[in-house]
């Protein structure tokens, strides 16, 4: 029979772990995970800005609210009455029809416009990066504006409450339902 010798108790015993070459301590650990960690760390903030732009804005239109409706009055005059009208109507009354330009123009927000189809999210980014995908087709081109570096979104949102208060009762309710659900 063919025994095998046992090992000394010295030939089992565990060798400290030598370092490796070229592979030092913490801070050599550091400069090769820092550019993965900043990477991430942008990553990171890019999906953030992205849920916190495209999640929804924060507020509300309160077409109850007099001040509010007060406040959006004095800024639809300055800088929304030029082209959807003094009194909500619009650019010219058929406004479904192209300009020579190609483009639409700019709809009454009154009840005979459309605006009332949409909810109050989609209206604020509209108002506030103006009509660019994915809010339009991506080749579709408007007059509509961005007003993000010229409103605060205190001002979109009083501005589309006092689209919002002269809208009659059943449009507003059905409006609410809309912008209810598209929240959820």
């Amino acid at each position: 029979m063919f025994s095998v010798p046992s090992p000394t108790p010295r030939a089992c015993a565990r060798q400290p772990a030598r370092p490796r070459e070229g592979r030092g301590g913490g801070l050599d650990v550091i400069k090769r995970v820092a550019p993965y960690a900043i990477a991430g760390a942008a990553l990171i903030a890019l999906m953030i800005g992205g849920w916190l732009m495209w999640s929804g804005p924060s507020g509300r239109a309160d077409p109850n609210d007099a001040e509010q409706v007060a406040a959006g009055a004095r800024v639809y005059t300055q800088h929304c009455a030029n082209c959807h009208g003094a009194k909500l109507e619009g650019q010219q009354p058929d406004w479904r029809t192209r300009l020579p330009n190609g483009r639409l123009p700019a709809p009454p927000h009154d009840e005979e416009g459309h605006t009332w189809h949409h909810p109050d999210d989609q209206l604020f980014r509209l108002t506030k990066l103006g009509l660019v995908p994915p809010l339009a087709p991506e080749d579709y081109e408007s007059d509509m504006p961005a007003y993000k570096d010229i409103l605060s979104d205190r001002d979109i949102w009083a501005v589309l409450a006092y689209i919002k208060s002269s809208w009659p009762a059943r449009i507003r309710q059905r409006q609410q339902i809309m912008s209810e659900r598209a929240s959820q």
